[in-house]
């Protein structure tokens, strides 16, 4: 069935990059919009934009795509894109869903399931179980979704109540299910996963890996293709798993499986059942289109021959309204733009845009391509120099930092590199290669210093006492304390969450509670009071 009109179930940079090759298809557009995203710039660049009260309330989704007459959803990526339940509704009512069927999100979705099942196809999996079988560092887990959402790294049993607690709370927010796992946690491994597509017609094929090993609170930041971690044997076996375990639940359409290397050993963490925020590195590596064999596997069509071999090598980065030392999310009107030229920007705002609390902070990606690793990352570098945004916050100087931190430049990233390399601190030049493992001491690794610390509220002194304040815009999820508590140094007072994260804010030192300003459910603004202390 040739695809006429095309709604997309997301909202910006995704939206209008879905937008942009269904128009070279001469394939009609339809946005949809809340009432507190109406203004937003997908709702002002489609053919048609249709009012909805959420972006996650899938029933609302299918009425705005009949009531148009779409005959097909695109569901961009994110919480409905994996939704096993969305994707057969849209499908129920006839329209064409651009996605894997929902047996496969199904299988693949839930993490418990999924390594079973990569299990039995001889796919490695990172070991699980009880927690006091597997012993610390730990990692919690959510089951049924991803994208760093209900994760905590547990270091000692102390810290295992207050994490699942933590874990299943932001769990049940963001994918309605409360689930968790356990899994060893490794240290330094490396992040790289492999895309795949496949079609109706029993194709299956891997097109190269991306390499997304720098992290903020388990979120990629920055993303290349290819990875220097991967020589032709080790990509030719990792392809051949993804591409086992994407036929073992049935798999249809893009999609990427995600593994953590550490040295020659990898293994699966997840199947992404839609297409990655990441995709463009692929797309300029390979000459290719995703979002158009996308739409030509969900019209039926079997894979045209795609081109394996990269083309020279392209790397990517976030701009987010962020603060670019904590990562804290940031809200405001965006009074001055200034988006490079010479590269690629896949943009989802316009200068005058309001940044709000309610949806993901980022702002626009950034992928440069060149003949090599190295004039790549020059044009990234020389393009962020020209990149100026002004009335809020964002990560930019965190960016430009990053581009050019010699640990970066030379390809020895791991997952922890944001925890050993705390942002924007004047970076060390790197030591000559043999001296930079820790085997000259015959000892093994240590483990890396606490990450940067996200639980803190800013703490204002007057007269002996304090008041602790809201470091971003958010809502109250949880008060912890009550008005004449007793609180130790480093305690939990508030849980604040922005952008579907939490963040505990704790006490800077041992104190009373003298005064409550806020109440559970709250909407707070940046640099709110939310608690005061007093003397012990």
């Amino acid at each position: 069935m040739a695809i006429s009109k095309l709604l997309v179930a997301n909202r910006g940079e995704i939206a209008l990059r879905v937008f942009r090759t269904a128009r070279r298809l001469g394939i009609a557009t339809v946005a949809v919009a809340p009432p507190d995203d109406a203004g937003a710039l997908h709702a002002r660049s489609a053919d048609e934009t249709v009012a909805v009260s959420s972006y996650l309330d899938a029933a609302e989704l299918v009425r705005a795509a009949r009531e148009v007459g779409a005959d097909a959803v695109h569901p961009g990526y994110g919480f409905l894109a994996e939704s096993p339940e969305f994707a057969a509704a849209v499908s129920d009512t006839g329209l064409v869903w651009v996605g894997p069927p929902a047996a496969a999100l199904r299988a693949g979705g839930d993490k418990l399931e999924a390594k079973r099942i990569a299990r039995e196809a001889g796919v490695p999996v990172v070991p699980g179980g009880e927690s006091d079988e597997l012993g610390f560092p730990l990692l919690v887990k959510a089951a049924g979704g991803g994208g760093g959402r209900g994760m905590r790294v547990v270091r000692d049993a102390a810290e295992l109540d207050g994490a699942v607690e933590a874990a299943a709370r932001e769990a049940q927010a963001a994918f309605g299910d409360g689930r968790l796992l356990f899994e060893r946690y490794l240290e330094r491994p490396r992040h790289v996963e492999i895309q795949l597509l496949a079609d109706t017609h029993d194709t299956v094929i891997s097109l190269g890996e991306r390499e997304c090993s720098v992290q903020r609170r388990h979120q990629k930041v920055l993303e290349e293709s290819p990875s220097v971690a991967l020589d032709p044997e080790l990509r030719a076996k990792m392809s051949d798993a993804a591409v086992r375990f994407a036929r073992a639940i049935g798999y249809v359409n893009a999609g990427t499986a995600e593994f953590v290397l550490d040295g020659r050993e990898f293994y699966l963490l997840e199947l992404n059942g839609r297409i990655q925020v990441e995709h463009p590195v692929s797309e300029e590596v390979l000459g290719i289109d995703l979002v158009e064999l996308q739409l030509r596997i969900a019209e039926g069509a079997p894979l045209p021959r795609v081109a394996t071999l990269t083309r020279g090598h392209a790397v990517e980065v976030r701009l987010y309204a962020e603060d670019p030392r904590t990562f804290l999310p940031q809200a405001g009107r965006i009074e001055r733009l200034r988006l490079p030229t010479g590269i690629r920007v896949d943009a989802g705002v316009e200068e005058g845009d309001e940044v709000g609390t309610a949806y993901d902070p980022l702002l626009a990606k950034l992928i440069a391509h060149g003949p090599t690793r190295s004039k790549a990352f020059d044009s990234l570098r020389a393009a962020l120099e020209q990149t100026v945004v002004e009335g809020v916050t964002t990560n930019l100087p965190f960016l430009r930092w990053l581009v050019a931190h010699p640990a970066v430049r030379a390809g020895e990233t791991t997952t922890a590199f944001l925890v050993e390399h705390p942002p924007l601190e004047p970076p060390a030049p790197l030591p000559p290669a043999p001296w930079r493992a820790p085997f000259r001491l015959n000892l093994p690794p240590p483990s890396p210093t606490p990450p940067p610390d996200l639980e803190q509220a800013d703490a204002h002194e007057a007269g002996g006492s304090s008041s602790v304040t809201a470091p971003m815009p958010g809502t109250v999820l949880r008060v912890l304390v009550a008005v004449g508590d007793r609180v130790e140094p480093r305690q939990p007072l508030v849980v604040l969450e922005a952008m579907k994260m939490e963040t505990p804010l704790v006490a800077p030192y041992g104190a009373t509670v003298s005064a409550l300003h806020v109440a559970e459910g709250d909407r707070v603004a940046g640099g709110a009071t939310l608690v005061e202390l007093g003397e012990l």
